[in-house]
């Protein structure tokens, strides 16, 4: 199993739970929900392995420095 097939898998196990603990009532707003849950944590782990440098950890992410700020300044990570 790649890490990959892990994530997804860990993805998919969640939504499940989720819509089965819903029980029937609508769900909405779904899109932003995941990503915000999956993202906190990933530029957690990302900035403990850049050891707070934020060039690192937007290479490490592909994504541009200033990205990065934003969403850092987003979860209150700054």
């Amino acid at each position: 199993m790649t890490r990959q097939q892990s994530i997804d898998e860990a993805v998919t196990r969640s939504l499940e739970k989720y819509f089965r603990d819903l029980d029937g009532t609508p769900a909405g707003a779904i899109y932003d929900m995941v990503i915000r849950a999956a993202e906190r944590p990933m530029l957690e782990v990302v900035m403990r392995q850049a050891q707070g440098n934020q060039m690192r950890a937007s290479e490490m992410l592909g994504i541009n420095r200033n990205t990065l700020r934003k969403k850092l300044q987003l979860h209150g990570m700054l």
